[in-house]
């Protein structure tokens, strides 16, 4: 069975950095589509960062230059590395992720989430 666990969020004041961490657990045989997203409450849930299996990354505007997503494959452990990190990054951060599993095949699955609070 497939899971996807978060972790690495927590309250740091603005400017501060968090590096959080999504491992993957299961027979995981590739990943493929790796991405971050965030939901501030009473909003949607918006992508933050992708990466693909080749290597191609992509942010949001609001991200660009301070968030970096990577991938340890060895590990199964997908990471999004924020720094400067503003208020506004205050939400709830998801790892989603499109992988294919020995016993599963192909699937897509989410994280629990992880609570990133930026102080002023």
């Amino acid at each position: 069975q497939v899971q996807l666990v978060e972790s690495g969020g927590g309250l740091v004041q603005a400017g501060g950095s968090l590096r959080l961490s999504c491992v993957a657990s299961g027979s995981i045989a590739s990943l493929n589509v790796m991405d971050w997203y965030r939901q501030a409450p009473g909003k949607q849930r918006d992508l933050v960062a992708r990466l693909s299996s080749r290597g191609t990354t992509t942010y949001a505007d609001s991200v660009k230059g301070r968030f970096t997503i990577s991938v340890d494959n060895a590990k199964n452990t997908v990471y999004l590395q924020m720094n400067s990190l503003k208020p506004e990054d205050t939400a709830v951060y998801y790892c989603r992720v499109d992988l294919y599993a020995g016993a599963s095949g192909y699937g897509t699955y989410w994280g629990q989430g992880t609570q990133v609070t930026v102080s002023p």
